[in-house]
């Protein structure tokens, strides 16, 4: 593993191992099941309006107590009929214990004894709120992320935590915290992290730490990115200025080493083509006044020597 995998990967924070994993419940077509359901409640009618033309008291209530129960067990077999949507998914639980996930979609029949939780395997994003923290410097930032997801193992997000959108949420916020609070706004070294200056290095190690804490609750994370990134109001107007001071810096950089490109080539063309012959004395004043001209803010006054050169 390479050092920066480590640094990704070193404070992820360790989840307890899930204790139920998904698998495929049994279930069968349901046109087939609704049929015969159907079949049966006509099948108990049909009992039931037979016994009136029936004289034998005992013949008569035979009759209706058959097709009474022949109507209750059809019934309560049509009770096992599920309508899967796309994008859908089905928890089976029978008295308790977890049976399987119907993920198939259509009509789906199981047992009617079961219970199932219907949960959503759509893709999903979370937005968090305008977060107020403190960057690695300790000044005070605004941030905000969306996180897109959505729900991979539907045992684990029923089973393993209280409320999977709400952890999902919690967590987001934790991550985000987590993250600002490690690297500052702008870095003051070229070579270090900064939130707006690594937007892509710090949005992987956001992704990673998000996968590590939403994992255990069967939870996928596909993409993490910031929304809102910027200082907090009350040191706006001041990190402005710094902003401001050091584009100039790093633009007056770029004249000076623009003016003495300029310079050097010069005094470098004057002493090739034999133009006129300088001493150091008047090799410096011609620097000092070139490095005038070129750096000055404001254009130069020049000044006429109508003598001789030394004079």
């Amino acid at each position: 593993m390479s050092t920066h995998d480590t640094q990704v990967t070193a404070d992820v924070p360790e989840m307890p191992t899930p204790r139920v994993r998904e698998f495929t419940a049994h279930s069968i077509g349901g046109g087939l099941a609704l049929l015969l359901g159907l079949l049966g409640l006509l099948a108990g009618a049909g009992l039931i309006a037979a016994a009136t033309s029936v004289d034998p008291a005992g013949a008569k209530a035979g009759l209706i107590i058959g097709g009474i129960l022949v109507a209750l067990a059809a019934f309560l077999a049509m009770c096992g009929l599920n309508m899967v949507a796309p994008g859908e998914a089905r928890v089976v639980q029978l008295f308790g214990r977890y049976r399987g996930t119907i993920r198939q979609d259509g009509l789906r029949w199981v047992n009617p004894f079961t219970s199932r939780t219907k949960i959503s395997t759509r893709v999903r994003n979370h937005e968090t709120a305008v977060l107020k923290v403190n960057d690695a410097y300790g000044n005070p930032i605004e941030l905000a992320a969306v996180v897109v997801w959505r729900v991979e193992d539907t045992a684990q997000a029923t089973f393993e935590v209280d409320d999977y959108i709400e952890f999902v949420s919690t967590q987001t916020e934790a991550a985000v915290r987590h993250i600002a609070i490690e690297y500052p706004y702008d870095a003051h070294e070229e070579d270090g992290l900064s939130l707006r200056g690594n937007a892509e290095e710090i949005t992987e190690k956001l992704a990673v730490e998000l996968h590590a804490r939403v994992e255990a609750a069967g939870v996928q994370i596909i993409e993490s990115r910031f929304t809102h990134l910027a200082y907090a109001p009350e040191i706006a107007s001041a990190m402005l200025q710094r902003q401001q001071a050091g584009a100039v810096v790093a633009a007056r950089r770029q004249i000076v080493d623009g003016a003495v490109g300029m310079v050097e080539a010069a005094i470098a063309r004057i002493t090739e083509r034999d133009i006129v012959e300088l001493d150091s004395e008047r090799k410096a004043a011609m620097v000092s006044n070139l490095m005038v001209v070129l750096c000055g803010d404001r254009a130069a006054q020049p000044v006429l020597n109508t003598g001789s050169l030394y004079q």
